[in-house]
């Protein structure tokens, strides 16, 4: 088949491997490369069990896998035939040196920008899929050309809005798509291909254009808002439970002012997943690099105040279950960061699950999705831990739960149930607000909310 465009993706991760699928999706008169240096997960992108999970991406893959959309290691012959490259590489937080704990780690990009330099035998255009630092797409382009071999590179910056758990409906039906470029003739034509693709199916007025530079700094902002709306919830649910307010209430009275708007307001043990706190400070490490320091340590605040949900409610469990979780059997319901997702990076679980092995608790992880990932994250954690997807058996004999990820089939179990079955004094901890906690103390349990005045027998 002769096909109008192609195009490949280099990284085959939560951003690459969904967006791919949904232009192979929408545009079957594209081809769509997905090319990866692992082999295992290109497998598993081939294979009838993908490397993620995400409502509707069986579908989509599985409809235009091997048709016009493929997934390869070879990145090589992947450069070489396509016109357009997105660039979707993984860009963790600096664990050393300058900037360790918050600069972005470019390793994997730079390693990609000059593969691409190698390869490319024609012109390309190169859209950071990427959350990547502002100014990062100069540097690209300098790498890329670097050489005088001929061949135009024209860098373009489109960013990513996914919310996991909702990737493929935030793909097929998307707030804004934002394309960054250099505004010469030759970035502005790069940008308008970019645009064709997306006008397969998004509408006009939804595609938005800016200068690179805004573009690559809308990601960053885009996620501290919505960060920084979480943090500022979970500060309140703490005065909230010292003055025996119901955060439920005051969030839904705040969120009922159209000038705020109710989104991102429930309180919870603390947000996680692969882009709020990476990003956050990011913006951080950017803005002390141009001496703007009040500007940092704002941003920085909602970090802070995110990393103090998650010990408070740890040390929460601990002072109600007599300041003392050794031996304790401790049950998570949930370790995904949110419900709809295997996906655990940065998740709370995480944090709360160490915690507890540090007090000498005996850890039971249940979920539906992410036992593998959790396994993974305590991989060479010293302790008692064990893996129960069943949410019946995972609690059986122990003495508190602890609700960690707000995955609707929590709402549903049989409570009575899994009361009879636990140690007695029982505690629920309920860290996202989904349970109905009035129940839950009427059969028996002390139940301890987020932001909200406890239910105890004592």
């Amino acid at each position: 088949m002769n096909f109008e465009k192609h195009i490949l993706c280099i990284g085959a991760g939560y951003v690459g491997g969904p967006t791919m699928a949904m232009i192979a999706f929408k545009c079957p008169h594209y081809k769509v490369t997905v090319v990866d240096i692992n082999p295992e997960r290109i497998a598993e992108w081939n294979s009838d069990t993908l490397p993620i999970y995400e409502p509707g991406l069986d579908g989509i893959v599985k409809a235009r896998r091997g048709e016009n959309l493929f997934f390869s290691t070879e990145v090589e012959q992947g450069i070489r035939e396509s016109e357009i490259i997105f660039v979707s590489v993984n860009t963790p937080t600096k664990t050393f040196g300058a900037g360790a704990g918050m600069a972005a780690d470019l390793q994997y990009w730079d390693k990609t920008a000059r593969q691409i330099r190698e390869y490319a035998t024609s012109d390309k255009i190169i859209v950071e899929k990427s959350t990547l630092p502002v100014k990062t797409a100069q540097a690209m382009k300098r790498i890329l050309t670097c050489e005088d071999n001929g061949i135009r590179f024209d860098v373009l910056s489109n960013p990513e809005f996914l919310a996991e758990g909702t990737a493929i409906q935030d793909l097929e039906n998307p707030d804004r798509v934002l394309i960054g470029s250099t505004l010469t003739p030759s970035g502005i034509k790069a940008r308008d291909a970019l645009v064709e693709i997306y006008a397969n199916w998004v509408p006009e007025d939804r595609i938005i254009t800016s200068n690179i530079w805004s573009s690559e700094l809308s990601k960053l902002v885009a996620n501290a808002f919505l960060a920084q709306r979480i943090s500022s919830i979970n500060s309140i649910s703490a005065l909230c439970e010292k003055a025996d307010a119901d955060i439920e209430e005051v969030a839904h009275a705040v969120g009922m002012d159209s000038r705020v708007g109710n989104r991102f307001l429930n309180a919870s043990v603390g947000f996680g997943g692969s882009c709020f706190k990476k990003d956050i400070l990011n913006l951080v490490y950017l803005c002390r690099y141009y001496d703007l320091k009040e500007v940092a340590d704002y941003w920085e605040g909602v970090v802070r105040i995110n990393d103090y949900q998650k010990e408070r409610f740890l040390l929460k469990m601990l002072n109600v279950m007599f300041n003392t979780l050794a031996d304790k059997r401790i049950c998570l319901f949930g370790f995904a960061f949110k419900a709809d997702t295997g996906d655990t990076r940065e998740s709370p679980a995480i944090f709360v699950a160490e915690r507890l092995i540090e007090e000498r608790a005996r850890v039971v992880i249940s979920d539906p999705k992410a036992l593998k990932n959790a396994t993974r994250d305590l991989k060479g954690i010293a302790g008692d831990i064990s893996y129960v997807e069943d949410p019946y058996e995972a609690s059986e004999g122990c003495s508190a739960i602890a609700v960690m990820t707000e995955w609707g089939t929590y709402r549903t179990l049989d409570f009575e149930r899994i009361y009879r079955a636990m140690v007695k004094p029982a505690f629920i901890f309920d860290g996202r607000n989904i349970l109905d906690h009035r129940r839950l103390f009427e059969i028996g349990f002390n139940v301890f909310p987020i932001g909200k005045p406890g239910l105890t027998h004592f």
